[in-house]
């Protein structure tokens, strides 16, 4: 019985997944965005993102405690230099797990798992770097303090009218021509 045993073994022996755990992170942090399946994609997450957390403070100590779970110089570099000062300011989180389609040999679950920071296209925040403010949609205030013309549904209303009102002017128009 495996009760309380949160690790997840990949059905492999210690040494084995640790080095696939090792390869994994290494192709992480040179590629920022690897694909795999999904429970490999879930152990690397618990087995990066505390080597990331490390790699905020730049220490001889946690270089070196980093270099003994990665085992490569230019990954240990990477991860101080680069990723290091762009998560600086990210409390936790670093990794990103979306699942992909079934592998179509064995039918696996597919993921792909990104750091953060790395993906241009998930990024949130303005140009100025102000925070906006959760609106809360309980109030009702909002709706009350809008005049009626800006909803969408009175702007049709709106044409309608606008509409009736210049079929007058053009008969108005016709009419002084034939007094003319």
């Amino acid at each position: 019985m495996r009760h309380g045993d949160k690790v997840n073994n990949l059905g492999r022996k210690k040494a084995h997944r640790h080095a696939l755990l090792r390869n994994l992170a290494n192709q992480l942090v040179e590629h920022k965005r690897i694909t795999t399946t999904l429970a490999k994609a879930k152990a690397l997450r618990v087995f990066v993102e505390p080597l990331v957390t490390r790699s905020k403070k730049d220490t001889m100590h946690n270089r070196r405690v980093v270099f003994s779970y990665l085992q490569e110089k230019d990954s240990v570099k990477e991860l101080f230099g680069v990723i290091g000062d762009k998560v600086a300011n990210r409390p936790g989180g670093y990794t990103r797990i979306i699942k992909l389609p079934r592998r179509l040999g064995d039918n696996a679950d597919m993921a792909m798992i990104e750091l953060v920071d790395f993906n241009e296209l998930y990024k949130t925040g303005s140009a100025d770097g102000a925070k906006k403010t959760r609106r809360s949609r309980r109030g009702g205030s909002a709706k009350k303090a809008t005049p009626k013309a800006e909803t969408p549904a009175a702007e049709e209303n709106v044409d309608q009218p606008q509409a009736a009102t210049e079929a007058p002017a053009q008969e108005e128009s016709n009419e002084e021509k034939k007094e003319d």
